[in-house]
């Protein structure tokens, strides 16, 4: 054990202060944003708006809540991260599984990591991207978001690592109670795996709920845009004249600058619910994904 001197005391104080300044600078944004979005659209537009709102109201979230844009592109961005997270999960199970053996156990084995591998390094470019998945006839349709990206492969190897790192011998006892690759796969692997699955499950859920840009190109009617997508096109601009008499009376009440940090945090608010539940598995999911070949 180590002496707890005062140089050892001054550091951990000084560390802690340094981490301390870290989180504020990263969660002050966003306080900053929510204080907007409740202020007044005076104080907002005059900059008065610092981290606690400004003549406090809630029009901002009524006029965002009255939206269909808004709620319609809110609806398939949770059909996109339901849909896409089951897919993109089961078949990063699937792949790692059988990636993770020797190749005694599994031949070719290094063949196919490298071909998964292969994809990372290089990649057909954007306009045979579009161009395949236009092909398909998925175009315009939620598949179109969840289909071209349903094998992610940094997460097959955090998760192939970490089934490397398990012990064989639990496999080889499943085997002798006559249990075979599928059976040991869900009721070993799986099981013993929540940190490698959790930290996977939410890089997919923040992957999924952050893409705009596939739903831009791959959405043909601004209708059918997900939720980071809708809110891209009209923090960068907004159509006045797509806005109905009612709209454009509520958006004259609660100020451009008000109704986009509502929209803003809304956006963000399903993230930060999902978040501290499976941050604890984040550290130790990355760590003992990462250490093995």
């Amino acid at each position: 054990m180590y002496a707890y001197t005062a140089g050892r005391r001054a550091f951990e104080y000084a560390n802690y202060a340094f981490l301390t300044l870290l989180s504020l600078a990263c969660i002050f944004p966003l306080v900053h944003v929510l204080a907007i979005s409740f202020s007044s659209s005076s104080a907002a537009t005059a900059g008065l708006v610092t981290f606690w709102p400004v003549g406090f109201t809630t029009k901002s979230y009524q006029y965002i809540l009255d939206d269909p844009s808004f709620i319609r592109s809110f609806g398939i961005t949770l059909e996109r991260v339901a849909l896409g997270t089951a897919i993109n999960m089961v078949l990063t199970v699937l792949i790692a599984y059988p990636l993770s053996k020797e190749a005694r156990q599994f031949k070719f084995r290094t063949v196919y990591a490298w071909y998964f591998v292969f994809t990372i390094l290089l990649s057909g470019g954007l306009i045979p991207w579009y161009m395949t998945i236009k092909s398909t006839g998925i175009m315009d349709s939620i598949w179109a978001l969840v289909l071209p990206g349903a094998v992610p492969v940094f997460n097959v190897i955090l998760l192939l690592n970490f089934f490397r790192g398990l012990p064989k011998e639990l496999e080889e006892s499943a085997f002798i109670d006559g249990s075979g690759y599928w059976g040991a796969l869900w009721r070993i692997y799986v099981p013993l795996s929540m940190p490698s699955l959790a930290t996977i499950l939410l890089f997919t859920i923040v992957g999924h709920w952050n893409a705009w840009f596939d739903g831009l190109i791959l959405m043909n009617s601004p209708a059918n845009y997900p939720l980071s997508t809708y809110l891209q096109t009209i923090l960068t601009k907004i159509n006045m004249s797509s806005l109905s008499t009612d709209q454009m009376k509520a958006l004259a009440a609660v100020s451009d600058r008000t109704a986009k940090a509502a929209q803003i945090f809304l956006g963000a608010l399903p993230i930060l619910i999902v978040y501290p539940f499976l941050q604890r598995f984040f550290v130790k999911g990355i760590v003992m994904g990462s250490v093995k070949e």
